[in-house]
């Protein structure tokens, strides 16, 4: 099972030596580094596993902190710090100030950066005022803005060496997902899907902030950049208009499909990976089709931006099941052979194994047993519905001004984008889920710019007769099969980390960071931090001594009830209601904790 992709191990090396596709060598070189934790998915595969092992399943429960940091602000925490070398790099929500700490110093901070944005942005941010991340790259720290400014900055002095402006809040598009540094550019995504944004990711040049491509997630073919020919869909030519043929007249321009979540690449493939999100509006009669490519896994090559192939895993999407997801890219034995595979687990509650050269669809599963919306995947390649899923019609919302009842999963998915990890020791994923349901009414919705473009009522809540909102389960990504489950009282809305220790953690949304065995599940270690954890956890080596790194701070769409002081049950898109109870076990905050052995 050690087989895994290349940025996380010795694979890497021989990669690295064959020149990487002429990839930012200075990048690849320091992903190897176990000590450091230099890009924002831990790793191009977003395996999000680390080789560090001092902290094992044997040791872990004596873990202390070691230190801890306010951002100063507070909202939701979602993402983590980088570490290179002796300097941590951590960012915060809106207003989105990033400092360098000096690890050498007692945390000192070396320098602060904290944009002057107009506060006008805060209203078309849809789910809280969160921020992924930041990257790395030729000396230099990226960070996307909440008003889509992507900055690149000193990463000496935290100065300004470039900006690049990525949209238009005016027209509801912000920034919120964390740049991803692909040889000699940086790519950043949008948001706005609930605005009706016309949605892309774009390649800026890593020297200049100079434009390079931009790639839409529907449209006209040089709007989309396919290739008609030669970019596939399950093996087959997408052809000319694949994706104005499934929109009503001009509905595309207006059709979301938006980009906030994380980017992969395969430097061997030469190819990134991303998805793409709900197309607009929420009220599916409105939007006849099948809305392509929303919902959708991209392959691109990184120099043009041009697809090599893509897969839309919910077709005329009627419950917002955003495909923005992580990728995970790993090497391993399926079927008896070895193959490229790629790993997602989608909202929609199915976690999906593709080969990541061909995009040939290799597992479609459940990976929460209580999604009843589909029975599953039509697998059989000879059929005309092949790779797509087959909805049950009593959980359908294509009728307009009917509350739709019962929905598994809800609108926030049995995942959003809190990331899964891999651990190539046990050849398990660890992934944080979501055990929600809701109801649906979908109503007739008019497009004005830079206004709310949703067109439906949610409200959101535990499965019939079960009370938890979480679990965090072991997945075989081979067989599609749940190997052990740990229940939470809330959604986990926190980032895992695999290590090599036999160690993978965790955070709650009641604020707990939890140590589980990786082999059972069992919990060897929990600490209660002051507030709420959608961050991402994240460890590294200083000293010679091996930390433990998570942002808490309460918020995203989860806690949007607690991060905006909300109390209407339908308000935050459904999620107030289903959450209400989030305030009896934590509050508001903004801080970094580090844990260490003692």
């Amino acid at each position: 099972m050690r087989n895994f992709l290349l940025t996380t191990c010795v694979g890497a090396v021989a990669v690295f030596a064959m020149g990487a596709a002429h990839a930012n060598d200075e990048l690849i070189k320091m992903s190897q580094n176990p000590k450091d934790w230099v890009m924002p998915t831990g790793n191009y595969a977003n395996t999000r596993y680390s080789q560090l092992k001092q902290i094992t399943a044997q040791n872990v429960g004596k873990l202390q902190v070691a230190w801890t940091f306010s951002t100063g602000v507070l909202r939701g925490h979602e993402g983590g710090p980088l570490v290179i070398g002796n300097v941590m790099y951590v960012h915060g929500p809106f207003p989105n100030p990033v400092y360098a700490l000096d690890l050498n110093n007692e945390a000192k901070i070396l320098w602060k950066y904290e944009p002057k944005q107009d506060p006008n942005v805060i209203p078309v941010m849809c789910c809280d005022t969160v921020n992924r991340g930041l990257a790395y790259a030729d000396g230099k720290i990226f960070l996307h803005q909440a008003d889509t400014t992507l900055v690149a900055l000193d990463a000496k002095d935290g100065k300004v060496v470039w900006q690049a402006k990525n949209g238009d809040p005016a027209k509801g598009e912000t920034g919120t997902s964390a740049p991803m540094v692909i040889k000699d550019k940086v790519l950043i995504g949008i948001s706005g899907g609930e605005f009706g944004v016309d949605c892309h990711v774009t390649a800026y040049d890593l020297k200049s902030g100079r434009r390079v491509w931009r790639a839409h997630s529907q449209g006209p073919d040089d709007h989309l950049l396919v290739d008609p020919e030669k970019t596939t869909a399950l093996g087959k030519p997408i052809g000319k208009d694949s994706s104005l043929k499934t929109w009503q007249g001009d509905q595309w321009k207006t059709g979301g499909g938006c980009t906030w979540g994380w980017i992969s690449y395969d430097p061997q493939l030469n190819l990134i990976y991303y998805g793409s999100g709900n197309p607009s509006t929420w009220n599916p009669s409105q939007r006849p089709g099948d809305n392509k490519w929303s919902m959708t896994i991209f392959a691109r090559n990184p120099d043009t931006g041009v697809a090599k192939w893509v897969y839309q895993m919910t077709p005329h999407d009627e419950w917002d099941y955003d495909g923005v997801n992580e990728m995970i890219l790993t090497d391993q034995q399926i079927g008896g052979q070895s193959r490229k595979l790629l790993t997602h687990f989608d909202r929609n509650g199915l976690g999906y194994t593709l080969d990541r050269d061909t995009g040939e669809l290799l597992v479609a599963a459940k990976f929460d047993p209580k999604v009843n919306w589909t029975s599953g995947v039509d697998m059989n390649k000879s059929s005309p519905t092949y790779g797509r899923p087959k909805v049950v019609p009593e959980y359908s919302t294509e009728k307009q001004d009917v509350n739709h009842k019962g929905i598994c999963p809800a609108a926030l998915g049995s995942k959003d984008e809190q990331p899964a990890a891999y651990s190539p020791d046990t050849g398990l994923f660890y992934v944080p889920t979501n055990h929600v349901c809701m109801d649906y009414e979908p109503f007739r919705v008019s497009y004005t710019a830079g206004q709310p473009y949703v067109g439906a009522t949610l409200s959101m809540y535990p499965p019939p007769g079960e009370s938890n909102m979480g679990n965090f389960i072991a997945w075989d990504g081979n067989t599609g099969k749940i190997v052990w489950s740990v229940p939470e009282q809330f959604s986990v809305w926190s980032g895992a980390l695999a290590t090599a220790g036999g160690v993978v953690f965790y955070g709650t949304l009641e604020g707990y960071l939890k140590a589980v065995d990786a082999k059972t599940g069992k919990e060897l270690y929990k600490f209660k931090t002051p507030s709420g954890i959608i961050g991402n956890v994240t460890t590294y080596e200083h000293g010679g001594k091996q930390y433990i790194a998570i942002l808490s701070g309460v918020g995203g769409w989860a806690g949007i009830g607690l991060a905006a002081g909300l109390t209407d049950p339908t308000a935050g898109l459904g999620a107030v209601g289903g959450y209400a109870a989030l305030r009896n076990y934590t509050s508001l905050g903004g801080q970094l904790t580090v844990f260490a052995l003692p």
